[in-house]
């Protein structure tokens, strides 16, 4: 899947014009929270955002961001939402207009079972504007 998406970025790099490579382009924002309500989607609802941090990410045919979430689940139901975006994230097919997602993981995960059982987790999320 990862592959595929890079073949196609690398398509749209060839066919943009030159002068227009060079050119400095204007960094969105605010797209993260189209990232965290689609991940949440995929949580079924459950989960909390503890932080979100956003790092401009640019090459030298692709420029974006590379985003952190970092949630929290409680509960039994939640905990098994989590576990569904841990086995489904590196494959899901965000819709974010004007961008792709080239890369998402998760980077860690955590388990707490006192005083309550809870799934915390780090996701990083490569978003690239679209060609």
């Amino acid at each position: 899947m990862l592959h595929e998406r890079r073949a196609i970025l690398e398509r749209k790099a060839a066919i943009r014009p030159h002068h227009d490579r060079n050119r400095p382009r204007p960094h969105p924002r605010g797209n993260w929270m189209r990232l965290l309500g689609q991940v949440l989607k995929l949580a079924g609802g459950h989960g909390d955002l503890l932080r979100h941090d956003e790092r401009p990410w640019a090459s030298v045919t692709f420029s974006g961001a590379r985003h952190t979430l970092a949630l929290a689940f409680a509960g039994a139901d939640a905990i098994a939402a989590a576990e569904r975006v841990i086995a489904e994230l590196a494959d899901h097919e965000f819709d974010i207009p004007g961008h792709i997602v080239a890369d998402a993981q998760v980077r860690e995960v955590s388990h707490q079972h006192v005083p309550t059982a809870q799934l915390t987790m780090e996701i990083e999320i490569l978003l690239l504007e679209d060609l």
